[in-house]
């Protein structure tokens, strides 16, 4: 008698969870222009912001999983502050996102969705200036003009989001993430260039799906932007993005997700008044891997206070 072979569905489960996991993170898509600007010393600064993502996912070709779709709907509080460190002026932040996901996909000719709302890991910044911008005061800084700008940033991401090992799709990674960045930033007339390379690294999730390790490679990134300062603290920017890396392993089983991928998108600031300003974003998949063709689109809120304002 012939036997019907049939994949194994608790297999499937793992890797299309590894393989979602991996596509909605931040890891390497990162679109943020003017982050080596010089911020006045005793800035503060509150955020709100509203992010909607929506698209295909990528998911192990080896894998009977078609068709494969996200809608992501994303809140977002932060707060910032301009410091001084030895002169050199340096900025620290934290954000707490939350975030409500539905996903579908078709597995072994089967349609399957999830539903998910819950807190999304937070992030926490560190940003210095090491050449070009000087710590300075809000009356100081009316009389700067930038020319060449050499910084560096360190972001953390901690296990503190919506996580269950039982569940296939999760907002929370239950793993921390490391990211340093070295970045560079030239002025010229109304025109500013930004570069910046990074690489992030992970620790591993020891509790994933039901209570296997999930390892992941680090993933390298660059980003660009061309930014017009147009006047008044109105500025428009072309960003764009490239990262690769990040192949994940579970059990130590090799998964077929190594990422090629490159976005772009364009940045819109508009101030409101003196201490308010709101900023539009928009981007979108250029090339990588089959799937990873998904938009996102989003405002935020700004209001600045202290330091003199």
């Amino acid at each position: 008698m012939t036997k019907c072979f049939r994949p194994d569905s608790a297999k499937i489960a793992v890797f299309m969870a590894a393989s979602l996991a991996l596509s909605f993170s931040v890891e390497g898509q990162d679109l943020e222009p003017r982050t080596y600007a010089n911020t006045p010393v005793g800035l503060n600064f509150l955020i709100a912001g509203y992010g909607y993502t929506a698209g295909g996912v990528a998911t192990d070709p080896a894998l009977p999983i078609e068709n494969t779709r996200i809608e992501l709907h994303t809140g977002v509080l932060a707060y910032v502050r301009a410091i001084d460190v030895y002169g050199k002026s340096a900025k620290f932040d934290v954000a707490l996102p939350y975030a409500s996901l539905q996903g579908t996909a078709t597995v072994i000719g089967e349609d399957r969705s999830r539903e998910v709302s819950g807190l999304i890991d937070p992030r926490f910044h560190f940003s210095i200036n090491f050449f070009g911008a000087p710590a300075l005061s809000l009356q100081e800084f009316a009389k700067y003009e930038q020319d060449t700008i050499i910084g560096a940033n360190v972001e953390v991401t901690a296990p503190g989001g919506q996580y269950d090992a039982s569940k296939l799709v999760n907002l929370g990674t239950n793993r921390w993430s490391i990211k340093p960045e070295l970045g560079v930033s030239k002025r010229m007339g109304p025109v500013t260039l930004e570069l910046a390379g990074g690489v992030r690294f992970y620790t591993d999730n020891d509790d994933f799906f039901g209570g296997k390790l999930r390892s992941q490679d680090p993933v390298y990134s660059v980003q660009g932007h061309l930014i017009y300062h147009v006047t008044h603290g109105i500025w428009v920017a072309a960003d764009a993005t490239f990262y690769t890396g990040g192949q994940s392993r579970v059990d130590g089983h090799q998964n077929d997700d190594n990422l090629e991928n490159s976005r772009a998108g364009a940045t819109l600031a508009l101030p409101v008044n003196r201490a308010n300003s709101i900023k539009l974003y928009y981007s979108t998949a250029i090339s990588g891997r089959k799937g990873s063709d998904f938009d996102t689109t989003g405002i935020a809120w700004q209001y600045r206070f202290g330091g003199g304002l």
